[in-house]
């Protein structure tokens, strides 16, 4: 599966007649999974607005080196240093040559010089522009440099003339792009992941809650993400960061959890849930501070929501549910009841009071067909054994 998933693109815009394409070129690399930031050549604006580019890709629009609101930061480098490809579409005939001859005067050349990312171009020119020979030589001493050249396509052109030199289609473009990268193994999947404890409120100070870190769904997120999947983090409170390239939703009850999950839920392939949810919360809430007056106080408990229950009778139920079971004993028999009662497709039992604010954990897996186990070791090694387990189940 071709895919662009958590891919960073920086879209270099110069001033050619088929920049005009760069709006369906946005598109489909924001369709393919990639996060889209542009940086557009003075001249690109004569032909595309940047309005529209920032409302396609969501993000500013860069158009000048010397930005006061960004340079307090050095903001070009920091853009040359986000992207993980640097995509120059269209490529004309001047800005190959000055990219070849290494010049930096605005802020498309500065950031060709400045990025460590793999660098793409695609041609848009006059057909008797690409043939001469010397556009060809600034052609063939980008290629020596390792740059990658998708197109340029053959057809009628803007002026009249037909032969090489028209921009090759967004799809194609986007496909090649795509072709420069190891997708993973869950390339182009969205992953919905719960974790961390929630906290069911007492009164304004006072809350019930639990000692789970958050640390299984925080691995499991950041490893999803290198795999290849668009991941939507449901949390609840905890002190950890969040993992590049995902998508943190922070809750903190578990009807807030639930809410947020069965959003996210429906738009994914996988859920997982991990989050330690409290299975009680009060009846009532105190408005004000409980005072300390009585030797005894009495609270009237009452369950929360099932929350990965609710998610597998879901209409638009994603294609494969899986739990955790944390026990203190009997893990295998209660994580088969809990498979069997909650219709898991997959299931991860631990012992809670080993793995609790520990960085290693010993899982078994338990399914339809019986249990596996995993070894003893670092939730991030852990969580790829488990990732690769799901992978395999999809279709």
């Amino acid at each position: 599966m071709l895919s662009l998933s958590n891919k960073r693109v920086l879209l270099g815009i110069t001033g050619g007649i088929a920049a005009y394409k760069c709006a369906e070129l946005t598109r489909l690399l924001i369709k393919a999974g990639a996060e889209v930031r542009v940086a557009m050549t003075r001249s690109a604006c004569e032909f595309i607005t940047p309005l529209t580019l920032q409302a396609l890709s969501g993000n500013r629009v860069h158009l000048d080196l010397l930005d006061p609101e960004a340079e307090a930061a050095m903001g070009h480098i920091e853009l040359a240093r986000w992207a993980d490809l640097v995509l120059i579409a269209p490529a004309t005939a001047n800005s190959i040559a000055r990219i070849a001859h290494g010049e930096a005067d605005d802020i498309l050349t500065t950031l060709v010089l400045a990025t460590p990312a793999p660098i793409a171009v695609a041609p848009a020119m006059n057909q008797g522009m690409w043939a001469d020979a010397q556009t060809q030589s600034n052609i063939a001493a980008l290629q020596q440099r390792g740059y990658t050249l998708i197109g340029p396509d053959s057809g009628e052109q803007a002026c009249g003339d037909v032969g090489l030199g028209r921009m090759s289609q967004p799809s194609d473009i986007v496909a090649a792009c795509a072709q420069l990268f190891d997708t993973g193994f869950l390339a182009g999947r969205h992953v919905a992941i719960t974790g961390g404890p929630t906290r069911e409120a007492i009164d304004p100070v006072r809350y019930i809650s639990n000692h789970s870190s958050g640390k299984m769904a925080y691995a499991l997120a950041e490893e999803a993400a290198a795999a290849g999947a668009r991941v939507t983090l449901i949390s609840g409170p905890v002190s950890l960061s969040t993992p590049e390239r995902v998508q943190r939703i922070n809750v903190v009850s578990a009807q807030q959890m639930l809410e947020a999950t069965l959003t996210a839920a429906e738009e994914a392939d996988v859920f997982i849930g991990v989050a330690a949810v409290a299975d009680y919360r009060p009846l009532e809430v105190a408005a004000e501070k409980i005072k300390k007056n009585d030797d005894e106080m009495s609270l009237t408990l009452v369950k929360n929501p099932d929350i990965i229950w609710e998610v597998s009778r879901l209409e638009k139920r994603p294609e494969l549910v899986v739990g955790f079971a944390a026990e203190t004993e009997n893990v295998v028999a209660n994580g088969q009841q809990k498979l069997a009662s909650k219709k898991l497709d997959l299931l991860f039992a631990n012992e809670a009071t080993k793995t609790f604010n520990s960085d290693d954990v010993a899982i078994t897996v338990i399914d339809a067909n019986g249990t596996t186990a995993l070894s003893a070791a670092n939730k991030h090694v852990v969580a790829r054994q488990m990732l690769q387990l799901i992978a395999a189940r999809l279709s």
